[in-house]
């Protein structure tokens, strides 16, 4: 307590100490270090080094009180900035180099501010500054930041405003509080009902697929392992009922049938191709709606088997030979979609399988001892035993799972299967769909997630990055496409599990996850609640969408009727309350009572106060009246008093008693 006191007299003294410009300067230059401070992340070093120099050179500038720098040399500086800029971006034009120019406008016109008028141009700039931030994140705690740096802002624009004595800085922050307190009704009026355009609410066309990770249309050694320390969500789901069992999550995004020896790799002629025959055998059917991020793709994800492609609000979606989901444009901004899927599906059933070669297609020249070992396979007769035996080989020989695999050479499988034995799921599924076409048996390899977490505070379920996961699909006849999953032939717990409650024989990744251990444990309820609250504000705030407005104003006129009209009255009401309460705050100071009953005494005397007139004019005109000395004494005292009372620094404590006796004399 004797620190804070301490603390708060040494604040007092120092504001006490400066003139009112310097101390509304360094008000202005802690409210730019709160609005650029937020850009560092992102911005180039150079550009962080030349604001945070601009800043304290403005600071030290004004405790000393010396001169601002001539134009000749801060033209040369900016000039100097501006090409530093272009050397950095390339351009002049976009998003960073942009925001990266107005955050140096803002730092060296700080340097210049000559003028009541420039001070109010950096505020404005900071004001806009402050949009920009969320181009770059749109998250709770940078929402709650710049609500921080507009209070900031705003007492500083306030603290010009103020002609005479100036309140003290954190009287002026309340206020600055209170007033973006009284616009937040407004702004959300506008923001839940106002008409906007169709896009992103924050960002250019291209910036939300800027820096992003996921599932690439690639698959190599190594290409999911590097995706499993990321625990950025991917999607969203909310189930229509229970969800189903852990190993029937698996959420199908992109279909590989090319293979040049290492990588696989997609064709085109999926999306050329009639879309495949879906037998819907006899089993759970799962309703459920996906909240899709942003990414880098145009890839949709949804539970095998899907039967038909969902319906996005802007964008179409096609689906594929091989029920693979894409938008025709890429996912620039959150998704929702609705989808219906099939869980004990058939796929393709029949006695034969068109273009069978494009799914038996191996490179010639790498992997010849894999290559051996899928022709001996050849010897089992039925396709079934064939696949069988290679999971069998799977869980019998000492092949482990692991997330820092040793790396491998030119030829990959073989490798795998003959020297390291170690992988993560993209090493099981490349060796497994090598040996099935080896064997004469189609296959391919699937990639898309396994599994998700439920979170127990708002019922979604949570699919990251770390559940990113490979399995194969084998043709056997009649049966059509079998999902066949050899990372659950080595370790079948991360099938049954969430991959961030499973070990994956890698330290890094059970130090990353070890708060998933226990869902009990109070970090886990924490995370579980973050997770929730920030799934609300992106579904209220960010991916508030012109579909949602709709939505929301029919649910209104549903439930109220003439809403519109219900809105207008209520929002007279709230003036009429707001109006009230403020008349009621005015009478209920006791000194404006007594001030009230002084001017209807002076009344009923012939002298009154005029409507434009403030208590010091009207002590001026009371002192040249022919009024008793006596009670002329009184009413010039009171009104003195009075006027320090409320406009003075502080005010007595006994202020109410004194006037009432000097009313009383006056009377």
């Amino acid at each position: 307590m004797t620190a804070a006191l301490s603390l708060r007299e040494r604040m007092t003294r120092l504001t006490l100490q400066l003139s009112r410009d310097k101390s509304d300067t360094l008000l202005l230059i802690g409210a730019a270090l709160l609005v650029l401070a937020p850009h560092a992340d992102h911005l180039p070093l150079w550009v962080t080094l030349v604001c945070a120099t601009t800043l304290g050179w403005r600071a030290l500038i004004t405790f000393r009180g010396t001169r601002l720098p001539p134009s000749w040399l801060l033209l040369p500086l900016a000039t100097i900035s501006m090409g530093g800029i272009y050397l950095t971006y390339k351009t002049l034009l976009g998003r960073d180099a942009g925001v990266a120019m107005a955050v140096l406008l803002v730092a060296f016109k700080m340097l210049e501010m000559k003028a009541r008028r420039d001070l109010f141009v950096v505020i404005f700039l900071a004001f806009f500054l402050l949009l920009t931030n969320f181009f770059y994140s749109q998250s709770i705690g940078t929402g709650i930041m710049m609500v921080a740096a507009i209070i900031v802002l705003l007492t500083a624009q306030l603290s010009f405003q103020y002609t005479g004595i100036v309140p003290p800085l954190g009287k002026r922050l309340r206020l600055g509080a209170t007033i973006l307190a009284v616009a937040t009704p407004i702004a959300l009026a506008l923001f839940f009902l106002f008409p906007r355009v169709q896009g992103p609410l924050w960002g250019m066309p291209g910036d939300a697929m800027a820096g992003r990770t996921g599932l690439s249309n690639k698959m190599a050694p190594g290409s999911i392992s590097d995706l499993v320390e990321s625990t950025e969500i991917v999607f969203r789901v909310r189930f229509d009922g229970a969800p189903p069992a852990q190993e029937q999550l698996y959420w199908r995004g992109i279909v590989f049938d090319e293979f040049d020896g290492r990588t696989w790799s997609p064709s085109d002629q999926a999306w050329r191709r009639r879309e495949a025959r879906l037998v819907r055998a006899p089993g759970r059917q799962v309703r459920y709606q996906v909240t899709l991020e942003p990414q880098n793709e145009r890839w949709l994800f949804a539970l095998d088997m899907v039967g038909y492609p969902p319906a996005l609000f802007d964008i179409p979606v096609d689906m594929s030979e091989e029920r693979e989901l894409r938008a025709r444009s890429p996912l620039v901004q959150r998704e929702r979609y609705s989808a219906r899927s099939d869980l004990g599906y058939q796929l393709e059933g029949g006695p034969s399988l068109v273009n069978s070669e494009r799914w038996l297609a191996l490179p010639r020249g790498f992997n010849p001892r894999a290559m051996q070992a899928g022709l001996d396979l050849q010897k089992e007769s039925d396709p079934a035993q064939r696949v069988r035996k290679v999971l069998a080989m799977f869980r019998s020989e000492p092949f482990s799972y692991t997330l820092a695999p040793a790396p491998l050479g030119a030829n990959s499988v073989d490798d795998f299967l003959y020297q390291t034995r170690e992988g993560f799921c993209e090493h099981y599924a490349s060796a497994f769909v090598y040996l099935m076409r080896a064997a004469d048996v189609p296959a391919r390899v699937v990639t898309g997630y396994q599994g998700g977490e439920m979170n127990p505070v708002d019922g979604f379920m949570e699919v990251r990055q770390s559940d990113a996961h490979a399995w194969a699909e084998v043709w056997l006849g009649e049966r059509g496409w079998v999902r066949t999953d050899p990372t659950a032939a080595v370790a079948p717990e991360r099938i049954q599990r969430s991959r961030a409650r499973v070990s994956a024989n890698n330290p890094t990744l059970d130090n990353l996850l070890g708060i998933e251990a226990d869902r009990n444990s109070l970090l886990a309820q924490l995370r579980y609640r973050m997770a929730a609250l920030n799934n609300n504000w992106n579904q209220w705030v960010l991916n508030y969408s012109p579909e949602r407005r709709r939505n929301l104003l029919a649910s209104l006129e549903e439930t109220f009727g003439n809403w519109p009209a219900l809105a207008g009255l209520a929002l007279a009401c709230c003036l009429i309350v707001v109006a009230r309460a403020r008349r009621a705050r005015r009478q209920s100071d006791p000194v404006d009572a007594l001030y009230s009953a002084l001017c209807e005494s002076m009344r009923r005397l012939g002298m009154p106060r005029a409507a434009d007139e403030g208590p010091n004019a009207w002590a001026m005109r009371v002192s040249g009246s022919a009024l008793a000395p006596e009670k002329k004494a009184a009413v010039l005292q009171f009104l003195a008093l009075y006027s320090a009372h409320k406009y003075g620094p502080q005010a007595a404590a006994d202020s109410a008693a004194t006037l009432k006796k000097l009313l009383a004399k006056s009377q």
